[in-house]
């Protein structure tokens, strides 16, 4: 895969009949099952006992942690994350007090490692903290884990939120990666989206980011957003790729006003159509293979010699509620509203608004709301997936041995399904394996579906945004 990853040419061979063919709603795999397969009957109680069970068999593996911060200053009207919209910054101060509540109440429970090997803050925008919450959230962190010395500690950065000295305050408190909101620094589209961000503003936090020896710096790019052309985004690629950033997140903007409010406040007459969005993802695609990004899959593109890439050429690439990852033998330990846990073989999800979360903890509750303890069927689905979305190449036979199955006979009815990937020659199924050929893998969310055994049963799909 090392020499194909960086797919010369492969822009030509994704063709637009090819995106037409494949393209469609479909789960982006965080996870499988899907947190939309969760459910209320796994409680508190079975993730507590789940917490408690880390000690059998699985002492020494480490953890990984998340911190939901959903505070923002103004709405971005895009956005489909759990957020708060506030100018009221002392409410910050108070979640970061419950964020120690629960913290409390979560490591009652923890047994087994308690080594960080990975940290993010994700949101909202964890940068709405002052610089003294901040400071106290990872004071609280400090001590009640172990944090590796080569740990990946991550936070994602909205520059209109940064102050001089705040990306020297986060390098000091031991952040080293980071993820900077971009979208689009087209000024029509800011203005159609509610985030005016000019460009030097974004230019400055890389720059002062670098400075301050963050390893490795993304930038969030969305095509699909209102007032958006080919030319436009053509604009702005020029100006991501003059910052050089390690790695790039290239999101497809999915508009479902009905589920979303915020986004009833784009008006669909400004949406590029189907034909445009898909140039306008080709021409990214091209744009950002010629500057000699590495595809690593989904929507991520990194450099050569980042971690990232490094991971995908030795098989080391893992998926989990942030995206791609290095990090394969985590237990997952999420905290704050509406995050995802996962520990051993099981799931669970907190509570979505601030009210439900602060009354669960005044009463001394883990705020979980619901969850999915995986049965052996969807151990080994996940297997498969997380295989094909990660490596890109799944061993029949590694899978018989570890969860006794025959592949072929257990799976005849999705290897019928991938003849037509098969034949479209975005899958290759020779010597035991089911591999993903170099322009299969940006149709991996539509040949993991095939796996997918709830999918399958439900074709009420429209509540997935599109592959592409």
């Amino acid at each position: 895969m090392d020499a194909a990853t960086r797919f010369p040419g492969i822009g030509s061979e994704i063709t637009a009949d090819l995106i037409r063919r494949f393209d469609g709603p479909g789960p982006r795999y965080t996870s499988y099952p899907t947190a939309d397969r969760f459910v209320e009957a796994f409680d508190a109680a079975a993730h507590a006992s789940w917490l408690e069970k880390r000690h059998i068999g699985g002492v020494g593996r480490p953890l990984s942690l998340y911190v939901h911060l959903p505070f923002c200053a103004s709405i971005c009207y895009y956005c489909a994350c759990n957020k708060v919209i506030t100018k009221d910054h002392g409410r910050s101060l108070k979640y970061v007090h419950y964020l120690e509540k629960e913290l409390s109440l979560q490591t009652a429970h923890l047994q087994g490692s308690r080594r960080i090997t990975q940290l993010h803050f994700g949101g909202g925008t964890p940068t709405f903290l002052s610089d003294d919450e901040l400071r106290q959230l990872m004071r609280v962190l400090r001590a009640n884990f172990d944090f590796d010395a080569e740990g990946e500690y991550a936070i994602e950065v909205d520059p209109r939120s940064v102050n001089p000295g705040t990306i020297d305050l986060l390098a000091g408190l031991g952040l080293n990666r980071m993820s900077i909101g971009v979208q689009d620094f087209d000024p029509a589209v800011q203005k159609a989206v509610n985030r005016i961000q000019p460009f030097a503003m974004t230019d400055r936090v890389l720059k002062d980011a670098r400075a301050a020896g963050f390893k490795s710096i993304n930038l969030d790019l969305i095509y699909g957003l209102p007032k958006q052309t080919a030319e436009s985004f053509s604009r702005t690629l020029d100006q991501v790729i003059t910052t050089d950033p390690d790695r790039i997140a290239l999101y497809s903007y999915a508009h479902l006003p009905t589920r979303f409010k915020p986004q009833r406040r784009i008006h669909d007459a400004d949406l590029p159509l189907a034909d445009t969005k898909m140039k306008i993802f080709l021409l990214a695609l091209d744009r950002l293979l010629e500057a000699g990004y590495v595809y690593i899959g989904m929507d991520h593109f990194a450099k050569p010699d980042d971690e990232l890439a490094k991971a995908l050429r030795s098989g080391r690439l893992h998926r989990n509620f942030q995206g791609y990852t290095t990090q394969s033998e985590c237990d997952l330990l999420a905290i704050g509203i509406s995050s995802i846990s996962k520990i051993g073989p099981a799931y669970s999800q907190n509570v979505r608004t601030l009210d439900e979360y602060y009354d669960c903890i005044d009463q001394n509750r883990l705020p979980v709301t619901r969850g999915i303890e995986l049965t052996q069927d969807d151990l080994v689905r996940r297997t498969v997936i997380m295989g094909l979305m990660c490596q890109g190449e799944v061993s029949m036979e590694s899978v018989e041995i570890a969860h006794l199955i025959d592949f072929e006979t257990y799976f005849a009815p999705e290897l019928a399904q991938l003849a037509s990937f098969v034949e479209a020659g975005l899958v290759e199924r020779e010597k035991g394996y089911i591999t993903v050929t170099p322009k299969g893998r940006f149709f991996l969310r539509a040949i993991a579906m095939v796996f997918d055994r709830y999918l399958q049963a439900d074709r009420a799909r429209s509540r997935y945004s599109k592959i592409i």
